[in-house]
């Protein structure tokens, strides 16, 4: 069904994006990878962060980590993830396939400073074999995303 609602923005926003789906799994960075022929770098990795007032998608370069300290400094508090069990009810779609668009609710986007080494990215589009190919600052634009820096690596 995530797929469907992430297609449904793109049409509703008449955004020239397209979701692509694939035979195989990108449910990992590495498998997204493999699956598109790209450095795992290149995959826009999102993470569903649980703050004390409300949660938050924080998409990264797929070959970075999170820095705790950077998070804590810039957040004011711990980054604590959505439960795996969890992540489908905060977002509307299911561990594999998080990404910012089609989301059940509204949830604020940061997007960390180590994506724009790129042109462009590929975020998950809704389902566990999925990506969308998206120009990192078209990601900005149409995600009305804040950018941090909050990763190390």
């Amino acid at each position: 069904m995530s797929i469907e609602t992430v297609k449904k923005q793109f049409a509703d926003e008449n955004l020239p994006l397209e979701v692509i789906e694939m035979d195989t799994s990108t449910a990992t960075v590495e498998l997204a990878a493999q699956a598109l022929g790209v450095e795992p770098a290149r995959i826009a990795k999102t993470m569903a962060i649980r703050l004390k007032e409300k949660d938050i998608l924080l998409l990264a370069k797929g070959d970075v980590k999170l820095d705790n300290r950077k998070f804590k400094d810039t957040f004011k508090e711990k980054a604590k993830f959505i439960g795996l069990e969890e992540v489908e009810e905060a977002t509307g779609h299911p561990v594999g396939g998080v990404c910012p668009f089609g989301l059940s609710k509204p949830l604020d986007i940061y997007l960390d400073e180590s994506l724009k080494v790129f042109d462009h990215v590929f975020p998950a589009g809704g389902g566990g074999n999925t990506a969308v190919k998206i120009d990192v600052d078209y990601l900005a634009e149409v995600t009305k995303a804040t950018w941090v820096d909050v990763c190390k690596g």
